[in-house]
């Protein structure tokens, strides 16, 4: 398997365990009596497994993308550029508007 498939991969799976916790976390904690409204619907499992899949594709998109940005950072600093060395103010000259009379 290529190298940034299986990234993706790990990525994704790593994003719906997230969503899996935070989905529990929700509901222990009860926000918004969401813990009471899912108890007392005919498909609390479908509701759950909706939370946990929706959120899942969030979280799984926002790890990956964050895993590929991590990937670039380094820590040698920029090269090339020119270098400026005398950094004077100017005066410069400034007339006020003519009055109109």
């Amino acid at each position: 398997m290529p190298r940034l498939i299986r990234l993706y991969v790990t990525q994704v799976l790593v994003g719906f365990a997230i969503s899996a916790v935070f989905i529990a976390g929700l509901l222990w904690l009860d926000i918004a009596g969401l813990r009471g409204l899912i108890a007392r619907s005919d498909s609390a499992l479908l509701a759950v497994f909706m939370l946990w899949f929706m959120n899942g594709i969030v979280f799984a998109g926002v790890q990956f993308a964050w895993k590929i940005m991590s990937l670039a950072e380094d820590d040698t600093p920029p090269r090339g550029g020119s270098k400026v060395s005398d950094l004077r103010p100017v005066p410069v000259r400034q007339e006020a508007p003519a009055q109109r009379g």
